[in-house]
């Protein structure tokens, strides 16, 4: 039995995975990956990219995706806490086009998975994030593809954090409908 407890969501593939923590007077200690729990799990994943972020309270990234290159994303925040969200781009999946949100944080110590095909984005809560995330294959920066982080026909219920701060790129992302993105995989 691993020390990562794998809680399956309302979307298939997508996955809330919680560290068993050690801790005592010193502080803690905690695995966060470990291939063998990951293949006691089925999921086969080979992580070769470590990316990290830092934003203020209100920073909004997303809904980012890369079109030809999709990748396999383990996101988890050090600093702070954040509202992490994926929308399922899947061909033939039965959840295409509904989101999963969850909060993450460096006290709740969770973890999202997200598998290829999937957009991807979050918005800070507290004044502070550090933001963390594992993937399957390396950034293509002409490769960048995008969704509306308020599209209606999607619908995602982001929390109301005040004014948002977004980049002039993700100002500009088209629509779901417009985007026209199914990936096969």
């Amino acid at each position: 039995m691993g020390k990562l407890k794998f809680n399956k969501t309302s979307i298939e593939g997508v996955y809330i995975i919680e560290p068993e923590v050690f801790g005592d007077n010193r502080g803690y200690f905690m695995e966060t990956y470990s291939e063998r729990d990951f293949l006691e799990q089925g999921i086969d994943i080979k992580f070769v990219q470590d990316n990290q972020s830092a934003s203020h309270k209100g920073v909004l990234r997303g809904l980012h995706f890369q079109i030809h290159y999709p990748q396999t994303k383990l996101v988890r925040v050090l600093e702070g806490e954040v509202f992490d969200v994926c929308v399922d781009l899947r061909k033939g999946s039965k959840t295409y086009g509904r989101w999963i949100g969850e909060r993450l944080s460096s006290e709740n110590k969770k973890q999202l998975l997200i598998p290829k095909g999937f957009a991807h984005g979050f918005v800070v809560l507290s004044e502070h994030a550090v933001f963390a995330y594992k993937c399957d294959d390396f950034y293509h920066p002409n490769d960048e593809g995008g969704i509306m982080y308020n599209d209606p026909d999607i619908g995602v219920k982001w929390p109301d954090v005040g004014e948002l701060s977004l980049s002039d790129k993700d100002k500009k992302h088209p629509a779901f409908k417009d985007v026209k993105i199914e990936f096969d995989l």
